[in-house]
């Protein structure tokens, strides 16, 4: 490496390490729209608002705390129906919408949690992600092991050549994605058709140089 002509500052050994931790799962996010159509605004006001109560009584039925329950405001709009077959569009009443983002800890009863919000008037699902609190703490040992599988890359290639491994002179922090070190669903898991969570897989990469010690 030193003698190569290509390298005109020869100063060392450049590895590169990657790591990735997994983990099972342990809440669901979930992320749902209701919606009222009616004929006047104060009337599409009303049925949502009675949607609202059919749906967070599911949700205490499911033992879902309020704050696991992200906050949503009501948004009012005019209502259009399309007509293909004459390319127009006609005032069709007033929409009221609300979003919610749900978070539960029950993933076992998540399929039934889907059915009962459905039951209760929720007409769109937009979003099922699995995730993990101690993402922080597997995250952390993830780079450590990335860490360490640079150093054992770069021992391994100062043996083979006859050197001895010096300190440590550079630590760059590599995304993943932009290498193309992709997980099942990058950190989110992966939703099978019965809802089965899969894993949660977070990966971290490092770029180290060391000097090498004469």
């Amino acid at each position: 490496m030193l003698n190569d002509p290509k390298i005109s500052q020869p100063w060392g050994v450049a590895t590169f390490g990657a790591a990735t931790v997994v983990a099972e799962p342990d809440f669901a996010r979930v992320t749902v729209e209701l919606s009222s159509i009616e004929e006047s605004p104060a009337e599409a006001f009303q049925a949502a608002q009675r949607l609202i109560a059919d749906f967070r009584a599911v949700l205490r039925a499911h033992h879902i705390p309020v704050a696991g329950v992200s906050p949503s405001r009501l948004k009012l709009a005019t209502h259009y129906e399309y007509s293909p077959a004459h390319e127009t569009r006609r005032k069709a009443g007033f929409k009221c919408e609300a979003e919610y983002e749900i978070e539960t800890r029950a993933i076992e009863s998540l399929q039934q949690l889907l059915i009962d919000v459905v039951d209760a008037g929720v007409d769109q699902i937009n979003g099922i992600e699995f995730d993990v609190r101690a993402k922080r703490t597997l995250r952390a040992q993830a780079r450590r092991d990335a860490v360490g599988a640079a150093r054992a890359k770069a021992a391994l290639y100062a043996d083979a050549a006859g050197i001895k491994l010096g300190r440590v002179l550079h630590i760059e922090d590599v995304d993943p994605e932009r290498l193309k070190i992709y997980s099942h669903g990058g950190v989110h898991g992966g939703v099978e058709e019965d809802f089965a969570p899969g894993q949660i897989v977070i990966t971290a990469a490092v770029s180290m140089g060391f000097a090498i010690d004469h």
